[in-house]
């Protein structure tokens, strides 16, 4: 836990390390199936943002009996265990309580080489930063809740959230990427300082070349923020230098807090278009080198637009 990584890694031997990690929450899309596949994906990613292979897993159920049919606790689980079997991760057992609100979420263990173990204290000054998956889930989930999201936007932020990371994790230990983490409810700039922080680096970030979904922008300057991001914002807001007449909406995107978001691979210059090539190729569509790591400022993040 030394780096405030991803997930614990606990070390059995030179070959062998165990990793694991629970996440879990309340629903952020009306079906329940959908729902069950975000948060598997979800907790599955932290495993492969160090690198690791998930191998198995364990629910953890929040269901309040007297108020929800059981049916759609049958739906979430049937969600999670698709996205499981996706994943090739064996289901072993989970836990479940009478709770007022619903959640629903996993307890995953994998493993991995630790010579092999990406952490976010590896990054590097020359390193290109690639983002693998479009940001803005957290604004369009409030949009959602207040019934102004479109099917086809709700749909399209589904299909990227219950998208397992899996692909990016195997194509960027091939290049032997220097960090990883995967952006999740501190939202970009929250996840991103941390890499800075635990590498004792800087980074310089291209909004222009940030992967988001085009209706973020109009949700925010309607004022469809969730709470987490006006605390993002206020916490991580001065290790951050924002270029000069930045509009408040691309500031809300990096701040905007994300479910099953991509990973921030730091990868050697080199290597950069080299991974990105094989991310498109094999249906990581969206990926795109957003920055590059720098020697100063250290523990600073640099937005230019």
């Amino acid at each position: 836990m030394e780096s405030l990584d991803d997930a614990g890694v606990y070390k059995l031997s030179d070959e062998l390390a165990l990793i694991q990690t629970v996440d879990f929450f309340t629903p952020i899309v009306d079906g329940p199936y959908d729902f069950g596949q975000i948060a598997a994906a979800n907790a599955l990613s932290d495993v492969y943002a160090m690198g690791g292979k998930p191998l198995t897993a364990m629910n953890i159920v929040c269901f309040p009996t007297k108020k929800l049919d059981i049916s759609l606790l049958k739906d979430i689980l049937k969600g999670g265990l698709d996205k499981m079997k996706e994943a090739s991760v064996i289901l072993v057992g989970g836990h479940s309580i009478d709770d007022a609100e619903l959640k629903y979420g996993l307890s995953v263990t994998g493993t991995v080489q630790p010579a092999k173990l990406i952490t976010t204290a590896g990054a590097r000054p020359g390193d290109k930063l690639i983002l693998t998956k479009p940001l803005g889930t957290g604004i369009i989930s409030t949009a959602l809740k207040a019934g102004i999201a479109s099917k086809e936007i709700i749909s399209k932020i589904t299909r990227s959230m219950a998208m397992l990371n899996r692909k990016a994790s195997e194509l960027m230990q091939k290049v032997e990427a220097h960090a990883c983490t995967d952006i999740t409810g501190f939202g970009f700039i929250g996840h991103a300082h941390n890499l800075v922080q635990q590498s004792k680096v800087g980074i310089k970030i291209h909004f222009g070349n940030i992967p988001f979904f085009i209706e973020t922008k109009e949700f925010s300057q309607k004022g469809f923020c969730p709470g987490g991001l006006g605390r993002n914002a206020e916490f991580y807001s001065p290790m951050v230098d924002f270029s000069t007449g930045m509009p408040q909406y691309m500031k809300d995107i990096l701040f905007d807090p994300q479910t099953s978001g991509g990973l921030l691979i730091a990868v050697p210059s080199k290597s950069a278009q080299d991974l990105l090539n094989e991310l498109h190729k094999e249906g990581v569509k969206d990926a795109a080198i957003v920055g590059e790591v720098i020697s100063e400022p250290v523990g600073r993040i640099v937005i230019q637009q």
